[in-house]
């Protein structure tokens, strides 16, 4: 764990910055009030952060902490105990579950308060430029510092050792990635065997006549070989690092579906085991529907 004047040393943080930022405190005062609307008008906009700000008590309260933080970037001593006070804001958000995302948004509402209230009270440049210098060095530091909370959260969770277990997660991605190239070479043999088997039903059509039963087998075939280059398409792209996608396998399983109606037919089933076959096909053409629709929602 740093220390605060090790952190300090990383950002290049001086005494003098710190004298800057304490010149600046009396200006912070007249402003904190309207700070803090605008943070929590941020807020209270976003659901994912409003559902924390619904009991009016804890509003209160939670304003005039954050106040009291705002306040306390121009306190002009920054030691071990502001760093302490900056832990315990860290893991109280994480305790509470609240995104990483949402606190390095919530820092950049108050970076641009800042900017643009010195914007408008320094007008010389010179002078604004190095006030704002030290204000977005402090901002930095207490970012950096809540946002180890999470990173030691996330370390808590190791079961065994971070490098033992990062070791093990890459092994396992290796593994499955094998075993999908393995697959990919293995539905490759196979799509030779369905080529094959579509030019024997061709032979069977030409050669022994029966047109009717070489036509719906050579169609079976066709089918099949469809299924089998959607399959392969799918394996390449998860491969390529793309995403599962379900509906190539219930499309294969309709198509499974549709040839065991054809062979049905060619067999002369009985009409229970046809009308079975009809109402499952239609059965997995809704659930394909609603599977389509699900993930065209989502994009």
């Amino acid at each position: 764990m740093l220390t605060m004047r090790e952190v300090k040393e990383h950002y290049f943080f001086t005494d003098h910055d710190a004298t800057l930022l304490n010149d600046l405190l009396p200006l912070a005062r007249q402003n904190s009030e309207r700070m803090r609307d605008e943070f929590y008008e941020y807020l209270l906009k976003m659901p994912d952060t409003a559902k924390y700000l619904r009991d009016e008590k804890s509003l209160q309260r939670l304003k005039d902490t954050h106040t009291e933080w705002f306040l306390s970037l121009f306190s002009g001593r920054y030691d071990e105990t502001y760093l302490a006070r900056l832990q315990r804001i860290g893991h109280a958000h994480v305790h509470i579950g609240l995104n990483a995302h949402y606190v390095n948004a919530a820092m950049n509402v108050v970076r641009r308060f800042l900017i643009e209230l010195l914007q408008s009270t320094f007008p010389q440049i010179e002078e604004r430029r190095k006030y704002r210098i030290a204000v977005e060095k402090i901002l930095d530091i207490n970012l950096d510092i809540m946002s180890t909370s999470y990173q030691e959260e996330e370390l808590s969770k190791v079961f065994l050792s971070h490098r033992l277990e990062t070791k093990l997660i890459r092994g396992a991605e290796r593994f499955t990635y094998g075993l999908n190239l393995i697959l990919v070479i293995a539905l490759s043999g196979v799509s030779l065997s369905v080529v094959a088997l579509f030019v024997w039903d061709l032979v069977h059509i030409f050669v022994h006549g029966d047109f009717e039963k070489g036509i719906l087998s050579a169609l079976g075939s066709l089918l099949i070989l469809w299924m089998m280059i959607e399959l392969m398409d799918n394996e390449i792209k998860t491969l390529k690092g793309g995403k599962f996608n379900i509906l190539i396998f219930i499309g294969v399983i309709i198509v499974a579906l549709i040839r065991e109606i054809l062979i049905s037919t060619l067999r002369h089933d009985a009409l229970t085991t046809q009308v079975f076959l009809a109402g499952t096909l239609l059965i997995l053409g809704i659930v394909y529907y609603l599977v389509a629709r699900s993930q065209n929602s989502t994009l």
